[in-house]
């Protein structure tokens, strides 16, 4: 790092330094400690394994494995001025995540402080499940040193990852598509989305009828179910035996068999973890994994409430597989179960819950303070933030509240070979659903008419048969894919999010109806990972390895043990792989080219996945296509080039519009022959070179950029107005538009104020 140590022999500091993970904790923190801490921020991980290379080495004689670490782009400041203030003070505190990210980034930042750190036993570890002023007070009095086995446990993960994702992903670059990556979790997601996939592709409806009666006594009727014929289970799979049944059903006399009436109990759902926090919000209130995780990440770290400059913490760690709650929480939420509800809905002793196989280091995610309800802090938190902490807020106070109690009630009507069924329930005390609202069957009423007993005669009405086919399983949404991995012991808490994030991104999965849909580019990597690394990308595989990991941190198996054993096959699976041949691959089909009759394949390019004849070159044929709900695929037209009036300036052609990956552009049609594509120019020169400055698109978005780079890297963000600035003369203006549309333009520089609306 180039960190000159300094003489700090005999000096004695007063200042205390803590440093967080995130910069967003830094102020809800100062307000519990006094002026002799200074709190600084790591902005999330300092170093990590080398981008360009893979950064592990492993010795073959003792399988030990090291590994290299730098500083992460852009880090080395943050570093730096980390460790300028380390060498001024006293006492330095490690206050990152209490998880094994946050482990690793108090470790690593702790060795460059001892770089310029005299005493290295006032380098402290702490870690709170809250931000609250006796949860940090206390972190302090019971510091302790980095968990060196936490850290173990998290660069076991990040080593597995890395050797797949750069062993791998070079190979799928070559056999399908460059820029394609394998993940080692990620990949077995997938496999779940493309295993569904094909179940319900393959699956075959059966045809099943059911047939309700409706009975008439006295004034009233009572609907039920045709429940057993000849008091065995049914089932009528077509009209033919529907309508025979139907009419043998007219011929009998009904009466009533049985009346069941008795009490049940709903017990309240179990406090948050992180898995039933995501996914309940998504089922009530439609937010994306990815967008619950960074609202609990703020809610955690503090937001401002009557005081717009002291933000407080609102929730506990929201990374967490717990259903623990903590002694204080339990007294607090009796309180006020008991202050706000009555002794009613206050159980005698507090509701315990445990989940078998969780690491069990923090609390359940639950609300700091009680008294802090969702209705006072409304006004202060954004619509989602807002919504998220009731969500977590109702379901902790739930929890320790008294179970709902029904008035269940059953009836059987008999009528000779055929008895019917009804049931339902009323609800006679709501419990804990004052405070959390759950749908259950129990929620179904049945009114049974007045006066009513076992043995009294019904007519029979009316029949009402219905036909209907079986289903298959439902496409996975982001919270049956969470509830799916959490079962299958897939990923951890902290990596659901990052999951479903990745699979989108690399364009494996899309979205039907919020549902993923495996692409044709995702099933081909999963069908080959599948093929050559079957030891690996399974679900038993990957899960038994979490287990290993939990294990590594917990001390019981050493890490280096771990990886060799997955590297062993692993290097084999890879080498025989390689061994084969390892042109493109394509998915084939069994539609014929149009142009030479030939099959046509799939094949995947920059912008996509397309159609292309298997003899190519030879033929040259292309097409978009579309897949219908059996999966058939259908060539989709391609519509003819659209014409500029802009002539080609080296063939004389007029331009074309196409799509490519960043959006529509203008190119000669003479292609290959003739190369040219247009470029849109500004009419001032670039300042910096007198060169042109041209439109530009990128991932981003469009921008400005001189057509001489990478010689002048002169850019101007997002889009311009040519027009001067009447105040201090710039040749151009910033283009903004809102969200409603309106457009702003701005002078781009910074000693200028000028704005307007277009």
């Amino acid at each position: 790092m180039g960190i000159k140590k300094k003489n700090t022999k005999n000096m004695n500091y007063d200042t205390k330094l803590l440093i967080v993970e995130s910069p967003a904790k830094i102020k809800t923190i100062s307000k519990f400690l006094g002026s002799d801490f200074k709190i600084m921020s790591t902005f999330g991980h300092v170093k990590d394994l080398p981008p360009k290379k893979l950064g592990i080495s492993r010795d073959e004689k003792d399988n030990h494995i090291e590994l290299e670490y730098v500083p992460i782009k852009d880090k080395a400041k943050t570093i730096a001025e980390i460790c300028k203030q380390a060498s001024r003070s006293g006492e330095v505190y490690l206050a990152s995540d209490p998880d094994r990210e946050g482990e690793i980034i108090s470790w690593h930042i702790g060795q460059e402080i001892a770089k310029v750190f005299s005493d290295k036993s006032k380098i402290y570890r702490i870690t709170f499940n809250e931000i609250t002023k006796p949860a940090i007070l206390a972190a302090i009095d019971d510091k302790s040193t980095v968990n060196m086995k936490m850290v173990r446990a998290q660069q076991a993960r990040r080593i597995l990852d890395r050797w797949v994702g750069y062993e791998v992903s070079p190979i799928l670059w070559k056999k399908l598509s460059k820029g394609l990556s394998a993940g080692r979790v990620q990949s077995v997601a997938l496999l779940l989305i493309c295993n569904r996939e094909e179940e319900i592709l393959n699956f075959k409806p059966e045809e099943y009828w059911t047939i309700t009666g409706k009975f008439k006594f006295q004034d009233s009727t009572i609907d039920a179910e045709l429940f057993k014929i000849k008091n065995k289970e049914f089932k009528l799979s077509n009209k033919e035996i529907v309508d025979k049944t139907v009419a043998l059903i007219k011929k009998e006399n009904y009466k009533i068999q049985k009346i069941t009436e008795q009490k049940k109990a709903r017990n309240p759902l179990a406090p948050f973890m992180t898995s039933t926090l995501q996914q309940d919000a998504y089922n009530k209130l439609g937010f994306s994994v990815e967008k619950t995780m960074m609202i609990a990440q703020k809610l955690y770290e503090g937001l401002p409430l009557s005081d717009p400059d002291k933000p407080e913490a609102l929730i506990t760690y929201m990374r967490t597989d717990s259903l623990r709650l903590s002694d204080t929480a339990l007294n607090s939420s009796r309180d006020y179960i008991s202050q706000k509800f009555g002794s009613d809905y206050l159980p005698k002793e507090a509701n315990i819950y445990s989940k078998k196989g969780a690491q069990d280091a923090h609390e359940a995610i639950r609300p700091i303070n009680v008294e802090i309800t969702p209705q006072k802090v409304s006004q202060y938190l954004s619509k989602d933030h807002a919504k998220l902490y009731g969500l977590i807020w109702q379901r902790f106070v739930a929890c320790q509240m008294n179970p709902a109690q029904y008035f269940q009630r059953q009836v059987l009507i008999d009528g000779g070979d055929y008895l019917f069924k009804a049931t339902g329930s009323t609800l006679v005390f709501d419990g804990f659903l004052k405070v959390y609202q759950a749908k259950s069957p129990e929620d179904d009423e049945l009114t049974i008419p007045k006066g009513i007993k076992e043995s009294d005669s019904l007519s029979l009405e009316k029949l009402d048969p219905k036909q209907h086919f079986t289903k298959p399983a439902p496409r996975y949404n982001e919270s049956s894919l969470v509830k799916e991995l959490e079962k299958q012991g897939v990923g951890r808490p902290s990596t659901y999010a990052t999951i479903i994030s990745t699979i989108q991104k690399r364009k494996y999965v899309d979205k039907d109806q919020k549902r993923f849909v495996p692409t044709e580019l995702g099933k081909a990597v999963i069908k080959m990972l599948v093929e050559h690394l079957p030891d690996i990308i399974n679900v038993s595989f990957t899960a038994k390895m979490e287990e290993d990991l939990d294990k590594i941190a917990e001390g019981k198996i050493k890490r280096d043990d771990v990886l060799n054993e997955f590297y062993e096959p692993f290097k084999k699976d890879l080498a025989t792989w390689l061994g084969k041949d390892t042109k493109k691959e394509a998915l084939k089909t069994n539609i014929k080219c149009p142009e030479c009759g030939e099959l046509l394949v799939i094949r995947f390019g920059k912008a996509g996945e397309f159609l292309g004849c298997s003899k190519f070159p030879t033929c040259n044929f292309t097409s978009q296509f579309k897949k219908d709900e059996q999966g058939n695929i259908e060539l989709v037209k391609t519509e003819e080039p659209s014409k500029s009036d802009i002539k080609c300036p080296n063939c004389g052609k007029n331009l074309v519009q196409k799509i490519g990956r960043f959006g529509p552009f203008y190119a000669c049609p003479g292609y290959p022959e003739c190369k040219y594509i247009h470029q849109e120019a500004l009419t001032m020169a670039c300042p910096e070179c007198k060169g042109k400055i041209v439109k530009r698109v990128s991932k981003r978005g469009a921008f400005w950029g001189c057509s001489n780079y990478p010689k002048c890297k002169f850019v101007i963000p997002g889009d311009v107005k040519e027009e001067k600035c009447p105040k201090c003369k710039s040749p151009y203006l910033l283009k903004r538009k809102d969200k409603e549309g309106n457009i702003t333009l701005s002078c781009p520089n910074k000693e200028c104020d000028f704005t307007k609306q277009e």
